[in-house]
C-alpha cells in the first residue's frame, strides 16, 4: 500500500508573528464604528463619577463581534485580544464580566435608544449601496415583524432557572425579529416557566422592537406570531394601536383549531375552497384555503378580525387529530385584520412566518443558546449584546454583501469570511492586513473592507 507522505517534514512550533487570525471579524466591528454604534454605545454608557480604562461601549461592541464570530463564552474575548495589533487595546474577560454586571436596566436603555439611533443610519443608507439585496425595494413598503419564544437549557443552577413546558429545566426567552432585514430588534429572558402566550410579554417585547424601527418605516406594519399570539389581550392591544396617528399596524397570528373551529370547517362547501400558494407564488400542490369568519362567534376578539383555513394533504409521518383523519386533511388557522387581499396571498404572508425559526437558531448559535452567569441581570445584558451581533450580520450584509455571501448563514460566513487569517504589514506609519490570495474568497472579503470604510458617518 502506497503511503501518504504530505506531512512527511511538516513541523509545528508555537512562536509565529505579525498572523491576524479571524481577519473578517475586524471588519465586523469596522463596521460597529463606521455606522457609529461603537460611539452611540459609548455616550450611553458612560457615567461622570467613573472613567473605566476600557470604554464601556467598546466592550459591549467587543462582545457583540466575539458572538458574530462565534464565540461561545466571555473568555472567547481572548481570540479579539489575539489581534491587539490591529484592534488595539481589548478588554480582559474580567473586565467583560464587571461590564455586562454594570449594565442596569436604566442603562440598558440607554443601549436601545443607541441601537434605534444607529438603525436609523443604517436605514438611510441602504438605496445608496447597490449591492444591498433590499436596496432596489427600499425595504419594501411593509416592515414585518416575527415574534416567537424559544427554550435555552441551563446546565447548572442560574439565577431565575426553572422547569420548562417540556419538561427540561433553563429559560423562556421572547424576541422580535424583522423579517425585512433580518435583525433581532429586541429580546426579553424569561423564566423557564414564562408562559408560552403571556400577552404582557408580547406586549413589552413588541413595544420595544416598535421603538427600534426608524419612524419613517413605522407608517405600516405586520405583526406575525404563532398560536401563542393569539391571545384576546394582545389582539385587542394590536387593534388599538391600528390606525393611530396614521399608523397602519395589522397582524397575522396562528389560530387554535378548537370544537367550534371544526364544525365551522365542516360547514364550508367544497366550491368555496381555493388554491394555495407557494412561496414564490405558484401553485401550492394539494393545498386549499377558505375564509370560515362568518362561521364562527368571536365576541370577544377584535372587530374586523377573520379567520382563515388551509387545508393539504398530510406529509408521511405527520400526526393527524380525529377530525382529520375523517376526511384525510390536516387543517391550519390562522387569525388577520387585513381586509383586503386574496385568501392565499394572506395564507403564503402568514405561513413566511416559519422563517423565524431560522432567526432563532442563527441567535442560538450566537450566543442566545449558552447564557455564562448564574446571575439573571449578567445573562440579561449577554442577551442584548446577542441582538447586537444580529444586527451586525444583518449590516454586514446589507452594506457590504452580495451575491451568495449576502444570503449566507452565520456558519458560512464564519467558515468563508470571519474566520481568514492575514498578514499584518508594517510600511512607514501605515498597516497592511495581506489576505491570502489563494483563498477562495479573498476578494470578496477585501471589497468588504473597501465598501465598509467607504460608509459615510452618522450626521
Amino acid at each position: 500500500m502506497k503511503r501518504t507522505s504530505w506531512s512527511a517534514g511538516l513541523s509545528v512550533s508555537a512562536d509565529g508573528t505579525g498572523v491576524v487570525s479571524h481577519v473578517g471579524s475586524v471588519a465586523v466591528r469596522m463596521l460597529a464604528d463606521k455606522v457609529g454604534l461603537t460611539s452611540a454605545l459609548s455616550t450611553a454608557l458612560s457615567r461622570r463619577s467613573f472613567t473605566p480604562v476600557h470604554d464601556r461601549g467598546q466592550v459591549l461592541v467587543d462582545v457583540a463581534v466575539l458572538l458574530a464570530d462565534g464565540g461561545q463564552a466571555i473568555g472567547d474575548i481572548d481570540v479579539l485580544r489575539h489581534q491587539d495589533q490591529v484592534l488595539g487595546p481589548v478588554a480582559s474577560a474580567p473586565t467583560v464580566w464587571r461590564a455586562l454586571d454594570e449594565l442596569t436596566p436604566a442603562g440598558l436603555k440607554q443601549v436601545a435608544v443607541a441601537r434605534a439611533r444607529t438603525r436609523r443610519h443604517v436605514w438611510s443608507q441602504l438605496r445608496q449601496v447597490p449591492v444591498s439585496k433590499v436596496a432596489d425595494t427600499d425595504l419594501g413598503e411593509t416592515i414585518v415583524l416575527d415574534i416567537d419564544a424559544t427554550l435555552v437549557a441551563a446546565h447548572s443552577e442560574k439565577e431565575s432557572a426553572r422547569p420548562t413546558f417540556k419538561g427540561g429545566f433553563g429559560f423562556h426567552p421572547i424576541g422580535v425579529w424583522c423579517d425585512n432585514t433580518e435583525e433581532m430588534l429586541a429580546v426579553t429572558l424569561r423564566p423557564g416557566n414564562a408562559g408560552s402566550n403571556t400577552a404582557v410579554d408580547h406586549i413589552e417585547v413588541l413595544t420595544a422592537a416598535i421603538a427600534q424601527i426608524p419612524a419613517k418605516h413605522r407608517r405600516k406594519l405586520l405583526v406575525r406570531a404563532d398560536g401563542a399570539g393569539s391571545s384576546r389581550r394582545l389582539l385587542s392591544w394590536l387593534s388599538d394601536h391600528n390606525q393611530i396617528r396614521g399608523r397602519s399596524m395589522e397582524f397575522s397570528v396562528g389560530f387554535a383549531v378548537t370544537e367550534p373551529v371544526r364544525e365551522a370547517i365542516a360547514l364550508v362547501p367544497e366550491q368555496v375552497w381555493a388554491p394555495a400558494v407557494a412561496a414564490d407564488g405558484g401553485p401550492r400542490e394539494h393545498g386549499d384555503v377558505a375564509e370560515i369568519t362568518d362561521l364562527l362567534d368571536l365576541p370577544d376578539y377584535p372587530p374586523g378580525m377573520r379567520v382563515i383555513v388551509r387545508r393539504e394533504h398530510p406529509h408521511p409521518g405527520a400526526q393527524l387529530s380525529l377530525f382529520e383523519h375523517r376526511d384525510g386533511w390536516r387543517y391550519q388557522t390562522f387569525a388577520t385584520n387585513t381586509g383586503v387581499g386574496q385568501l392565499a396571498f394572506l395564507e403564503a404572508r402568514h405561513r413566511a412566518h416559519a422563517r423565524v425559526e431560522d432567526r432563532i437558531r442563527h441567535a442560538k448559535d450566537s450566543g442566545l443558546g449558552r447564557l455564562p452567569s448564574r446571575e439573571f441581570a449578567i445573562n440579561t445584558a449577554w442577551c442584548v449584546a446577542t441582538a447586537i451581533a444580529a444586527d451586525l450580520i444583518a449590516w454586514t450584509r446589507l452594506l457590504a454583501l452580495d451575491g451568495a455571501l449576502a444570503t449566507a448563514e452565520p456558519k458560512a460566513l464564519r467558515y468563508r469570511l470571519l474566520h481568514v487569517p492575514a498578514r499584518l504589514i508594517h510600511t512607514g506609519r501605515r498597516r497592511h492586513l495581506r489576505i491570502p490570495k489563494t483563498w477562495p474568497w479573498a476578494n470578496q472579503l477585501a471589497a468588504i473592507f473597501a465598501r465598509i470604510a467607504a460608509i459615510p458617518a452618522p450626521g
